[in-house]
């Protein structure tokens, strides 16, 4: 019988969780979140009351496509990081659709499920748009991207590159800038880059956000754990962690974590090991954070871009930051 090829995504996998639970305190890496089932949970969390920040951002889009419409043009191709169900983009797409007779929009995520269902339902609703999705992590798909727009002949080749939903308060400050100047070597100086900021606010806000009543981040964290047993042989008894999402002032961010609720022992069978987690113990899981607008603009600087407008809801909750290289 021929031999099995190794699965380097799933050693990869099992080199993370045995990095971050073999560490202390505790850790997991959070792109592991973001399986099929991980993506259907986090569309669900934007839905809820709570999570202020889709709508708010949603509205800021709306308000802010007509400025964006006049500052780029209307020759303009649209790739999205982490594009999810793209609910959001469409705001942009409905824009800049009034103004060009052909559309080309790259939907970069690492959820091929998700992909060819935003691709589908796209691709009906705008005869004119062409969609290429990528399945890939956000630098290597840009590289990809970039190379694709250039050679569509249909479409305009300046390139409007979208990261929406907060999602860059999830790197750690050192990343954000190796992140951004990462994108920012596959951009020209026709190019912008569009960028969801979550502001800092009051905890009580902040606070909710993470914790909803409908308990759907509660599934979400716990989604990490299922995927682990599930493709890593793990056996962790999901239920016995409970979700635990607080606002740390001094640093800026949210921490979400998952709390043992007792001395228990994990056995990994990828990662050929157990892990002993103590009662009360607690395995971080994502960081996320929160912004103002001398950050914003520093970040812009340190990767070599500057701010050409920043789009403001009325609570001070949320901006959405247009880079342009420098």
């Amino acid at each position: 019988m021929p031999r099995k090829p190794p699965d380097s995504s799933r050693d990869s996998f099992a080199l993370d969780v045995a990095r971050g639970l073999g560490s202390a305190p505790k850790f997991l890496d959070p792109k592991y979140f973001y399986d099929a089932a991980g993506s259907e949970l986090f569309e669900l969390i934007t839905e809820q009351p709570e999570y202020y920040q889709t709508r708010t951002e949603a509205e800021l889009l709306q308000r802010s496509a007509p400025a964006l419409s006049s500052i780029l043009g209307d020759d303009v191709s649209v790739v999205e990081l982490g594009s999810g169900s793209s609910a959001k983009t469409t705001i942009l797409l409905d824009s800049f659709a009034l103004s060009q007779d052909a559309l080309h929009y790259v939907p970069i995520d690492i959820s091929p499920t998700m992909l060819r269902k935003t691709a589908d339902r796209l691709s009906a609703r705008y005869p004119k748009l062409s969609v290429t999705p990528i399945a890939s992590p956000y630098e290597s798909g840009l590289a990809r991207a970039s190379t694709l727009v250039a050679e569509n002949e249909r479409a305009a080749n300046q390139m409007l590159v979208l990261f929406l939903g907060s999602s860059i308060g999830n790197m750690e400050p050192d990343e954000t800038v190796h992140f951004l100047k990462g994108i920012r070597s596959h951009l020209e100086s026709k190019d912008a880059f569009l960028i969801g900021f979550d502001l800092q606010k009051d905890v009580e806000t902040l606070n909710a956000a993470y914790n909803d009543a409908a308990g759907v981040t509660v599934r979400f964290n716990r989604n990490v754990l299922v995927r682990i047993n599930r493709e890593l042989g793990g056996t962790f008894e999901v239920e016995r962690f409970a979700h635990h999402a607080f606002y740390d002032e001094e640093t800026g961010r949210i921490e979400m974590h998952l709390r043992s609720d007792g001395d228990q022992i994990v056995h990994i069978e990828a990662c050929g090991t157990s892990f002993e987690l103590a009662a009360g113990e607690t395995i971080h899981t994502e960081n996320s954070y929160k912004y103002t607008r001398p950050i914003i603009d520093q970040l812009a600087d340190d990767a070599g871009f500057r701010v050409r407008e920043v789009f403001t809801d009325d609570k001070d909750w949320f901006s959405l930051a247009l880079f342009i290289p420098r």
